[in-house]
């Protein structure tokens, strides 16, 4: 390669956007009992959040306490929404009584309050290029 290619490679290169991931810690708190499994999702769009598209990340685990912290790596800036489900009979799915109201533990970003599941907007975060933090508390 000759110098006036190294050169204007070298310059397309350095013009070139980096994008920066960032590190996404979920603690999910008022965890009401040490059985169970805990499951997160992390969706970044509203049809991922309606069940219509797979979500960013998610992950399981077996609830173990109070609260528990789940890490998220390496994540591309967004918008994102996150959610959790405390399966505490381990049936894959949020147990409900005769009028739909939980009887498992759930939560979403931003905790909002309301008496539905939250629309996307309403638990959306922006993730930018620094790592953050968020906590869920469970209802």
């Amino acid at each position: 390669m000759n110098i006036p290619c190294k050169i204007l490679l070298g310059s397309i290169l350095s013009a070139a956007p980096v994008v920066q991931a960032a590190d996404l810690d979920v603690t999910v708190a008022d965890v009401r009992a040490a059985r169970g499994t805990l499951m997160i999702s992390i969706d970044g769009s509203t049809d991922a959040w309606d069940g219509k598209a797979k979500p960013v990340a998610a992950a399981t685990r077996k609830a173990g306490g109070a609260q528990e912290t789940f890490h998220f790596g390496t994540l591309p800036p967004g918008t994102y929404a996150v959610k959790v489900i405390h399966d505490e009979n381990d049936n894959g799915k949020l147990d409900t009584n005769f009028m739909g109201i939980p009887t498992e533990g759930y939560g979403f970003s931003n905790d909002p309050k309301v008496m539905r599941k939250p629309t996307f907007d309403e638990a959306k975060f922006e993730l930018g290029d620094g790592d953050v933090a968020i906590t869920i508390h469970l209802r």
